[in-house]
């Protein structure tokens, strides 16, 4: 028997309704040929990779998440912690490819595959393998995957709650469960096509910035036993005000990066700098660490030398400023170009839903 979810009242379908809104909103700005669409996909992965694991104390930026997901080299990020993005990369990539199946069949073996990716590291975490001291354990996750699989009418974004729930409740593994708990969440949202992009699916971005919160939420609901006749009340409320927030700040997000797009393409347009300038000088404006290695991995195919003429050429042309010497030169914006970019400021989300929704 696994944790039920709660019947959703009026104002649980109200706060659904809201989310759905802002998914709406969102869609048309990442749709094709919206240039900047991969530019945000990207981040938004690296976001909840780095999200996920700073929970677990394995903290990196922002930049050097985005630099794990193409095997760059991390600029700051310690060995252990690297590894362990690394793996989380690795399982995250495998659920944005099992996204694109027309029909998302998940088994013990996904499972399985997804804990071996996280914890390769370290042999003696089992990865990949169930905790030998629970014969109850394979007959619960069988129980799991059914109801993931199930067809019915709970909302996917319940349906999706309830799998991590679950599965941090059942704790099939010997370590690793609450990371493979986000993890699955964001394999059941992904499937389906039902968000803009599969990488807009994921909540792990706000579970990492509201970590205090999130692990006492599952305390309180789990009661640190299996007791699956607990209200789960709490937890589902919890994870749509987490998707509430999330969506907001992605609409966010594409709406300023479209208007970063359209002033970063004048100014290569008037510096006479190819196009492929672009994408980079608009992620350096967003707050972000350029470097020649981002550079490259933004423009994709372009080698070593051509990427760093053209950040010489960045800033001559007044668009890029220069910062520290040989292996640690990175990149920020001019003067000039950080006033275009003022409003790049991250948006503070702490909106409650719950208390937009009539009672």
């Amino acid at each position: 028997m696994l944790f039920a979810a709660p019947e959703l009242d009026a104002t649980d379908r109200a706060v659904l309704d809201l989310i759905e809104d802002q998914h709406r909103r969102l869609r048309p700005l990442v749709a094709a040929p919206r240039r900047w669409s991969g530019l945000l996909r990207k981040v938004a992965l690296a976001r909840a990779v780095r999200g996920s694991n700073a929970i677990e104390g394995f903290t990196v930026t922002v930049d050097d998440a985005f630099a794990i997901l193409d095997n760059q080299e991390p600029h700051e990020a310690g060995e252990l912690a690297w590894r362990a993005v690394r793996g989380y990369r690795d399982a995250m990539t495998y659920v944005l490819q099992l996204a694109q199946e027309p029909r998302l069949d998940i088994c013990t073996h996904t499972l399985r595959a997804l804990h071996f990716m996280m914890q390769q590291y370290d042999l003696t975490k089992w990865p990949g393998r169930w905790r030998p001291d629970d014969v109850h354990v394979p007959g619960l996750i069988d129980e799991l995957v059914a109801a993931v699989n199930g067809s019915g009418t709970t909302p996917v974004l319940v349906r999706a709650a309830m799998a991590h729930l679950d599965l941090v409740a059942i704790q099939p593994f010997k370590e690793g469960n609450e990371r493979m708990a986000r993890c699955l969440q964001t394999l059941v949202l992904a499937g389906g096509g039902r968000f803009a992009a599969p990488e807009f699916a994921s909540i792990e971005e706000d579970l990492g910035r509201n970590d205090q919160e999130y692990r006492h939420v599952l305390a309180l609901v789990t009661g640190g036993l299996w007791d699956p006749g607990r209200d789960t009340r709490p937890w589902i409320r919890f994870c749509l005000t987490a998707h509430y927030r999330q969506a907001l700040r992605i609409v966010y997000r594409a709406e300023h990066v479209s208007r970063l797009w359209v002033c970063a393409e004048e100014e290569i347009s008037r510096a006479g700098l190819p196009d492929r300038c672009v994408q980079p000088l608009v992620y350096c404006m967003s707050g972000r660490q350029l470097r020649n290695s981002t550079y490259r991995q933004l423009t994709e195919g372009v080698s070593q030398n051509v990427a760093g003429r053209d950040l010489v050429d960045l800033v001559r042309a007044d668009l890029l400023d220069a910062r520290g010497e040989k292996r640690g030169r990175y990149y920020a914006p001019s003067p000039r170009m950080r006033l275009a970019a003022v409003a790049s400021a991250e948006l503070s989300v702490e909106g409650n839903p719950y208390e937009m929704t009539p009672t």
